[in-house]
């Protein structure tokens, strides 16, 4: 769960009129499940969200639940080393603040920093299964698509990070997404590909141009775009075929998670 889908979701509660005690990491030193800031919410009879799971949320759980068996609970502070005091091996030590949820204390979140901006161009199957994957990443995503029918089904339960964007010329989404912005492109038609993909390297400022397919596309387009005049530096920035190397399988399940682990590893220096 996101930061941004755990707190409508506390807000909801909240708007239910369902009491709950927001337990947060307010600092953290050395090897710890979570760091500081991480949040969960806690009721009586669910949780949203987790500061790391074992002994340390299982404490947290219960001791939030004992607040709520009191009229008013006051906001209480535990410091935590978690080798001596939990038995977990992590060795680190944290302290954990739990105060009832209020909106009050929800207006103090922090608005969450989106690990990369996405643009996924492509609403077949592989990019189906990488959106739900992004679903319970901190991310933004724009996922385009011409063909409307080709999104899933609108259930209202998406989450707010991932925009639908149905246009007839996808390629002139591409000037739109921030500088250092990722894009994945893997639509119905090689022409279209090769459309959005020229365009992500003429803007230069991309994180990571990422294109579906084997070394006998990269090297087509390749050739292609040189003879258009596109610099060799830049070409060279064009990831294709995609995938953390050594995932095989070509599933769409598989490919979209050595896809994703790939995004979440990119190197800050391959950006510009």
């Amino acid at each position: 769960m996101t930061p941004g889908v755990l707190k409508a979701e506390a807000r909801r509660w909240l708007a239910q009129g369902r009491r709950a005690v927001e337990v947060q990491i307010l600092s953290h030193r050395g090897s710890t499940p979570r760091e500081t800031g991480t949040r969960m919410v806690v009721a009586e009879d669910a949780v949203l969200g987790t500061i790391g799971g074992g002994h340390l949320e299982l404490l947290a759980i219960t001791a939030a639940r004992e607040g709520l068996r009191q009229a008013l609970f006051a906001p209480q502070d535990l410091d935590l080393p978690l080798g001596p005091a939990l038995g977990q091996c992590c060795g680190g030590r944290v302290v954990l603040r739990l105060q009832a949820l209020s909106e009050a204390s929800l207006a103090d979140w922090p608005a969450p920093q989106p690990r990369f901006f996405l643009q996924l161009h492509g609403a077949g199957h592989v990019g189906r299964a990488i959106v739900r994957l992004l679903a319970d990443i901190d991310c933004r995503v724009q996922w385009i698509d011409e063909r409307e029918e080709e999104f899933p089904r609108l259930t209202g339960a998406e989450p707010p990070h991932i925009e639908r964007v149905c246009v007839d010329t996808p390629e002139a989404e591409v000037a739109l997404a921030p500088p250092g912005a990722f894009y994945l492109v893997m639509t119905h038609r090689h022409d279209l590909d090769e459309r959005i993909t020229e365009a992500v390297l003429l803007r230069g400022d991309f994180g990571y141009c990422g294109l579906i397919g084997s070394g006998t596309k990269r090297a087509r387009f390749l050739h292609r775009f040189e003879a258009r005049g596109l610099s060799g530096a830049v070409l060279a920035r064009m990831t294709c075929p995609i995938g953390l190397p050594g995932i095989a399988g070509k599933e769409p399940a598989v490919l979209a998670v050595a896809v994703v682990a790939q995004l979440l590893g990119w190197p800050a220096s391959q950006a510009t």
